[in-house]
């Protein structure tokens, strides 16, 4: 598990885009081993970083608090 990413549930004010992007730039960096990637890489790497950010902003947004 990334330690490194903090959890972006339940914050007051809610979580910004800056904040949910820079956990998901800590999850891609994680799984693909890569800090910084090839050139050759770089747009892959960042599609993962958009797709994880989008995903995580919906989940955030549809999680029921008490």
């Amino acid at each position: 598990m990334c330690r490194s990413i903090k959890t972006l549930r339940g914050q007051e004010p809610p979580a910004s885009d800056e904040e949910i992007r820079a956990a998901a730039l800590q999850f891609v960096r994680k799984v693909s081993g890569y800090r910084a990637p090839a050139k050759r890489n770089e747009a892959a790497f960042q599609a993962a970083v958009e797709e994880i950010a989008a995903s995580s902003r919906r989940l955030l947004a549809s999680l029921v608090t008490r």
